[in-house]
């Protein structure tokens, strides 16, 4: 009796330590993960701010936190199964749908500029429509408003999550199935705390400015009122870097795609001048490299989202026009 008992203690400590391994395991991998798709990351938290701009201010949270829960859905309940489904049955089909979610952030990088170049033409040019146009904005319901501020950076997330999944998903490829599934898990959930906890802390800065500027002493005050000054120009300039995140985002995932695919010469292109770049500068290699990568890869978004521009707004309205004039 007792021999038996030993026994399956011995059965049960193998097995913790065979669980203790698995941990660490996961653990490791995760972290690994995680590191893969930082890049992302750091696009993912430059894109989301510009979504809040001329919001009010106590509105910020509300509509964060929900683009935070669409992008856990988005990782949760839509990548992850089909990520791991795909891996299994159709690995061939990741870098395809991929593709196209590139195709769509170079599309919504260009469109930001294609609007701001409107903008200017139409206070330059057609000032009365412009004041009409911010008049029916300002008109509008602020519960829509918000409604399509969330749809669209939750759509926006769903590509840049996806891109996020298929990085960790190929470190982690090696690994059994259930392995793969929580280390997504985990790394989901990590990646969007980081980013729209970054994200929230970015929008409310000022606010915290504006308390600091209040306190007793006259150095925390003074940074506090350096704060509140400073985060207009720190939210333009994000709402900036996010377009071009866009594009440099959507680029890369496209150049990589068509390396994948068969076509290796524009990443080749790409890959050879980020590789002299990194061996003639020395100890700043990395970074200058790293930048030509960047440079490059939005160059191509921006072209292949111009192009589709092009495609979307233009060409329509020409053959409405030429269909009106048909008509007459």
């Amino acid at each position: 009796m007792s021999g038996g008992l030993f026994a399956l203690l011995d059965d049960v400590a193998a097995l913790v330590r065979m669980s203790a391994a698995s941990i660490d395991d996961v653990a490791a991998a995760t972290g690994r993960a995680s590191a893969k798709a930082a890049g992302v990351v750091v696009d993912d938290a430059a894109v989301t701010p510009r979504y809040v701009q001329g919001i009010e201010p106590k509105r910020e949270l509300s509509i964060i936190w929900r683009i935070t829960k669409g992008s856990l859905r988005n990782k949760l309940l839509i990548i992850l199964p089909v990520a791991l489904l795909l891996s299994a049955f159709l690995p061939w089909l990741l870098t395809p749908i991929l593709m196209l979610g590139g195709l769509y952030l170079s599309y919504e990088g260009a469109e930001k500029i294609w609007e701001k170049v409107q903008e200017r033409r139409g206070v330059v040019g057609h000032g009365h429509a412009a004041a009409a146009d911010e008049a029916a904005s300002a008109a509008q319901d602020p519960a829509e408003r918000e409604k399509g501020i969330v749809s669209s950076a939750v759509r926006t997330d769903l590509i840049l999550s996806a891109e996020i999944m298929v990085i960790a998903l190929n470190e982690v490829g090696a690994e059994p199935v259930w392995e793969q599934a929580i280390i997504l898990a985990v790394v989901a959930v990590f990646i969007t705390a980081v980013v729209y906890g970054a994200v929230g802390l970015i929008v409310k800065m000022d606010d915290i400015g504006l308390a600091l500027s209040k306190r007793s002493s006259s150095g925390v005050a003074a940074f506090g009122r350096g704060l509140v000054k400073a985060m207009p120009v720190v939210l333009s300039t994000l709402s900036t870097v996010g377009v071009v995140a866009m594009l440099w985002v959507g680029g890369h995932i496209l150049l990589v795609g068509t390396d994948e695919l068969g076509w290796h010469g524009p990443y080749g292109l790409v890959h050879h001048a980020e590789e002299a770049v990194h061996d003639a500068t020395g100890a700043l290699g990395g970074v200058l490299g790293w930048l030509v990568n960047t440079a490059f890869s939005a160059l191509v978004g921006a072209l292949v989202g111009a192009v589709l521009v092009v495609v979307m707004h233009l060409v329509p309205k020409r053959g409405a026009k030429a269909a009106g004039s048909a008509a007459h």
